[in-house]
């Protein structure tokens, strides 16, 4: 069983959002054909609701590792996790963010999860991760990380 397990869905909102390419294509299509216009409307919303589906990212802690989207890191070269909410999470995106950060974000999901990378042969400074529930993440982090590794006042 994992200790923390997410799939980071679109929101309802982006689904319905979408909706708008079906109109689109029957006013792009209609002086061509109408039943042309809704045929691909609908085929452009399904294909574009199945694209977001398959590539909404898992969030998982399990046996000692973090896996975020297709990338996976030991939980022993983490530091301690730290959640982000509202204000932080911004400045986490935006400017205080180092570019050389490898990040799983997603722009409809706010909060988000910094975990410092504290291997010295990786480049990576820190993760930087989306989640809806960035408290029980990086609880789930910092009680799966080993107690050697573990940082005093950082």
């Amino acid at each position: 069983m994992p200790d923390y397990r997410e799939r980071l869905w679109p929101t309802p909102r982006i689904y319905v959002a979408t909706l708008l390419l079906i109109p689109a294509s029957i006013l792009v299509l209609a002086p061509v054909s109408m039943p042309a216009g809704i045929v691909t409307g609908v085929v452009l919303y399904l294909a574009l609701v199945g694209s977001l589906a398959m590539t909404a990212p898992l969030i998982e802690v399990q046996g000692g590792r973090l896996r975020a989207g297709r990338a996976e890191i030991a939980l022993t070269v983490v530091g301690e996790a730290v959640p982000a909410d509202e204000e932080q999470a911004r400045v986490e995106r935006g400017t205080g963010l180092d570019a050389r950060a490898f990040l799983v974000i997603r722009g409809w999901i706010k909060p988000v999860v910094r975990i410092p990378v504290v291997d010295a042969a990786d480049p990576t400074p820190y993760w930087l991760v989306s989640t809806r529930r960035p408290k029980e993440l990086a609880a789930a982090i910092n009680r799966s990380r080993r107690p050697d590794v573990q940082e005093s006042g950082a």
